[in-house]
């Protein structure tokens, strides 16, 4: 209960997740408050804050509830059952193909629990440095943890611009072509803008004109009405849309090099489950690259 009431950040969220009435949590917080001895959140303005001995408490409460669903699912392979949970956590990216080999991975083994998180890669890395999830895909892993990292597909990045733009024609033509072109950027700390900042330093271009957007369809959207170019991943992008709103131009220097990792903290002991799904995402990716 008090794990629900953490992450959910209210006692009646936590009591409906739970399916018990907002007395009988309020009861079980205040019980495992006064088993504590010390406040574990306080309540300002309606809003739930963690005090420092709560946070210490939802961490190993969560170690808890980790370190049990490890064990079932032992027990359950020592039965010969396939049975448990499995979360993973991806960048919003990475919705366009993953969802697919879950579906895969899930038609095989029937009786998993699957929770799939789509986040912006700060919401994924804060998820990831708080040890919430058993795997998490992105296409820039933070530097400064140490992670167990698997490189796992191509994510090339494209620069689009709107069907018919003058420059679509052209053989080849380098970045500073575009140079009175609008940018149509994803937001700051994205894993996509982290490596167009990186080509643009390397081409040593600066665009004149720049607007964030914080997604890949509101990106699409935009460029299809004539508000911009952008660099966008190559599994953002439909046929159709190709076909009938964007186009690709020839920079050089693109597909800007990128790639998809599957990680999770060196320090976790990861589940069987997720030891299978990881042997089943390589698979998959090699299917995909032969292909």
């Amino acid at each position: 209960m008090f794990l629900a009431t953490a992450e959910t950040g209210s006692v009646s969220a936590a009591a409906r997740a739970l399916h018990v009435t907002q007395p009988t949590a309020s009861m079980q917080l205040r019980e495992v408050t006064d088993s504590v001895g010390m406040p574990l959140y306080d309540i300002i303005g309606r809003k739930l804050y963690l005090t420092d001995a709560g946070l210490k408490l939802a961490e190993t409460a969560r170690q808890i509830v980790d370190e049990w669903e490890r064990f079932e699912q032992r027990v359950h392979s020592m039965q010969g059952l396939t049975q448990g949970r499995l979360r993973v956590a991806v960048v919003s990216t990475a919705k366009y193909f993953v969802p697919r080999l879950l579906g895969r991975f899930c038609e095989s083994h029937p009786h998993i629990d699957l929770s799939l998180e789509v986040l912006n890669r700060d919401g994924v890395v804060q998820r990831l440095r708080e040890n919430r999830d058993d795997l998490y895909v992105m296409s820039t892993p933070p530097a400064d943890m140490e992670l167990e990292d698997q490189v796992f597909l191509d994510n090339p990045l494209l620069l689009i611009a709107p069907k018919g733009h003058p420059l679509s024609e052209r053989k080849r033509l380098t970045v500073s072509a575009l140079q009175g072109e609008r940018f149509l950027l994803r937001e700051r700390g994205s894993g996509t803008r982290l490596a167009t900042d990186r080509f643009f330093e390397s081409q040593d271009f600066e665009p004149t004109s720049r607007l964030e957007l914080g997604s890949n369809e509101a990106i699409k959207e935009a460029v299809a009405g004539h508000l911009g170019v952008a660099v966008i991943s190559g599994h953002a992008l439909k046929k159709s849309e190709l076909t009938k709103d964007l186009c690709v131009l020839p920079v050089s220097g693109t597909p800007i090099p990128s790639q998809w990792h599957l990680v999770y903290p060196k320090a976790r002991q990861i589940s069987p489950i997720a030891t299978v799904f990881s042997s089943h995402l390589m698979q998959e990716a090699q299917r995909w690259t032969r292909g």
